[in-house]
């Protein structure tokens, strides 16, 4: 599961997990994210993230992508620049996911078509499993 604490009013410590759109597992589960491919820096109002796809052709990549920027930018202040990249040599078309990922107008005519924002939030709905 790609992880962003949160701590709760009664003090309790919550994860927030991102579900492959195509698997019934999560992205940490599936190794797509790791706690080391997550960097933060609080000072420089910056957060990284690798990862992985399982397969070199994942047709879902840019999804995955988009789940978990769209995880942070509803989890962290807005001060932060986040970068979310594919692990280099893990994707067939890495430099293409990478600038779509990264580029603010392709993000944000992503996020006007209904069906990715339906599939992005069933991705981000948390499972009481």
């Amino acid at each position: 599961m790609c992880s962003v604490s949160r701590t709760t009013a009664s003090g309790d410590k919550r994860e927030g997990d991102i579900k492959d759109p195509e698997h019934p597992y999560s992205l940490e589960e599936l190794k797509v994210i790791t706690e080391d491919a997550v960097e933060v820096d609080d000072k420089r109002n910056y957060v990284r993230v690798t990862f992985t796809p399982t397969v070199e052709h994942c047709s879902m990549a840019t999804v995955i992508g988009l789940c978990l920027r769209v995880k942070l930018m509803r989890s962290l202040p807005s001060r932060f620049k986040v970068d979310i990249k594919v692990a280099p040599g893990t994707h067939a078309t890495e430099d293409a996911v990478n600038k779509q990922l990264n580029d603010k107008e392709r993000v944000a005519a992503a996020l006007e078509n209904p069906n990715l924002v339906d599939m992005v939030d069933e991705c981000l709905t948390p499972s009481y499993e």
